[in-house]
């Protein structure tokens, strides 16, 4: 299989799209500069406990205050609150290794026997803020590398249940046991299967110093304060999911460019050569047929092949799937092959769009009815089979008799497909817009507010490919007119995520002015 990784920066956020074989299947979004990532590590303080949910919020600096469960403070949390209290100003302050380990929480416990309301507490991101809510926590902190899983306040050593050699996971053991420092535990993760004896080591240390930095920021923080951040989406992606089926991955931003590459560098150096820079005059994304992909894949309505469709359905509760055999009405005597054939094609294309969309939570999927029960079984089977790549943790149920289907999928994100709706910058949701005879006056009307009022004498101007073509027209076109007459440089690029009679304007540095 053929993967891609395609990498769109701009000035406010990072796009990144994983394309398999052309064919997009994953789409993140990043915003710069935002933080509260799954994974970053905060110094919190308790806001409020709530007795009644055996739970309590906690301010992160969140704009929501963030929250978590009695069963989220981890098996040591009595550990770890002794070694952040010994980290506050005026202490001497001890390292992980150096301390004795307390009892382990009892799971029936009440939350109020730990924290209590104004107590700082060292605190990590398990969920992003999604919707009403704000971030979820855990206080069972874990640091994630290429090849292993750090887990301060343990001394045990997991192996991936992917790993099947007995010398492999002996091999990998004593690598760990090795390196390990005092109540320092690990995971063992599949990718360390084909790592060097070298690469396992370097990542463990590496983890551990990483859990130094972050206490040693305890020190210097005053609560809410962040201490310890994931790296970017991008980086965080490729070390998750570099392998050999991994082809190029390019990025249009130089300095995004150079960070991949140095970290591809560290983990895997014969993979420096896929990293590629994107220089084109066309958008990266256009480049690559992604925006296309975009508007038809994230639609209401998703097309099958031979005329049946999906209609997919978003709510706070759930997601909502219907399979819709369409215009497949042609003279078939076996129906029952025939809503077999559609239902696996759904499946196949259900199976990209949870990972695409990113859809967590509950998923209800209506097929269409089948009366054998083999059949039924053959759709479960399947279903099962092309959610096995799915890295997300889920859960699948057989048909039920009335042809619905129930999936669970973990839900860490905002739903993708919320990143890609907006109100329309255009009509502002009134489904009207400005006349386009009056576009190009407008369009003249900003050129002449930025050069002459503003002074600029470099203008980028991002339009839809049908303006584009409109302002190019003739020899003597509109943006040799403009650029004559305003004694100004005025690049046009044609952009199809831009709306058809929107117009944004950029400086020379790529700030953009309107």
């Amino acid at each position: 299989m053929n993967r891609e990784l395609i990498i769109n920066v701009t000035p406010t956020e990072i796009s990144i799209a994983l394309a398999e074989d052309k064919v997009l299947v994953e789409l993140n979004k990043e915003q710069c500069q935002t933080g509260f990532s799954v994974g970053d590590i905060y110094l919190g303080k308790v806001r409020k406990i709530m007795p009644g949910l055996n739970a309590a919020f906690v301010n992160i600096g969140h704009e929501k205050d963030a929250f978590i469960h009695y069963l989220d403070l981890g098996s040591q949390f009595s550990s770890l609150k002794k070694l952040v209290a010994a980290q506050q100003p005026g202490k001497r302050g001890v390292r992980l290794e150096g301390i004795k380990l307390e009892p382990a929480l009892e799971k029936s416990g009440k939350i109020g026997a730990h924290l209590e309301v104004g107590q700082t507490v060292m605190v990590q991101v398990a969920k992003e803020a999604i919707s009403t809510k704000g971030p979820r926590l855990t206080a069972d902190i874990s640091l994630a590398g290429r090849n292993v899983v750090l887990v301060p306040f343990s001394s045990k050593v997991f192996i991936s249940q992917k790993i099947r050699s007995a010398d492999e996971k002996k091999r990998l053991k004593r690598i760990a046991q090795g390196v390990l420092p005092k109540n320092f535990g690990v995971i063992i993760r599949t990718a360390a299967m084909n790592a060097s004896d070298a690469d396992v080591e370097h990542d463990i240390r590496s983890l551990v110093d990483k859990w130094h930095t972050a206490l040693q920021n305890v020190k210097k923080s005053t609560a809410p304060a962040l201490l310890l951040s994931e790296q970017n989406r991008a980086n965080t992606i490729i070390r998750d999911s570099l392998d050999s089926s991994f082809s190029q991955i390019t990025v249009d931003d130089e300095t995004m460019f150079n960070e991949i590459r140095n970290y591809i560098r560290v983990i895997a150096p014969e993979k420096e050569k896929i990293v590629k820079l994107y220089r084109g005059k066309v958008p990266i994304f256009d480049n690559f047929d992604i925006s296309k992909q975009i508007k038809s894949l994230f639609a209401k309505y998703v097309s099958l092949k031979r005329g049946a469709y999906l209609i997919i359905e978003h709510t706070e509760a759930m997601n909502v799937i219907d399979v819709n055999s369409g215009n497949r009405t042609k003279a078939e005597d076996d129906q029952e092959q025939t809503a077999l054939d559609v239902n696996l094609a759904a499946a196949r294309e259900i199976a990209r769009q949870l990972r695409l969309r990113d859809l967590g939570g509950i998923v209800i999927i209506d097929f269409i009815d089948l009366h054998k029960a083999v059949n039924r079984q053959t759709l479960y089977d399947e279903m099962t089979k092309l959610m096995a790549t799915d890295k997300a943790k889920h859960t699948i149920l057989p048909l039920t008799k009335f042809g619905l289907m129930q999936i669970t999928r973990q839900r860490v994100r905002p739903v993708a497909v919320e990143e890609v709706k907006d109100v329309c910058p255009t009509c502002g949701g009134t489904g009207k817009i400005e006349p386009t005879i009056l576009l190009d006056k407008k369009i003249e009307n900003n050129i002449s507010y930025l050069t002459i009022g503003r002074g600029h004498k470099y203008l980028k101007l991002k339009v839809s490919p049908y303006v584009s073509a409109f302002l190019h027209r003739g020899v003597w076109s509109l943006r040799l007119r403009w650029m004559w007459r305003y004694k100004t440089w005025l690049h046009i690029v044609a952009d199809q995520s831009v709306g058809i009679v929107d117009t944004r304007f950029f400086d020379k540095r790529g700030k953009q002015l309107l």
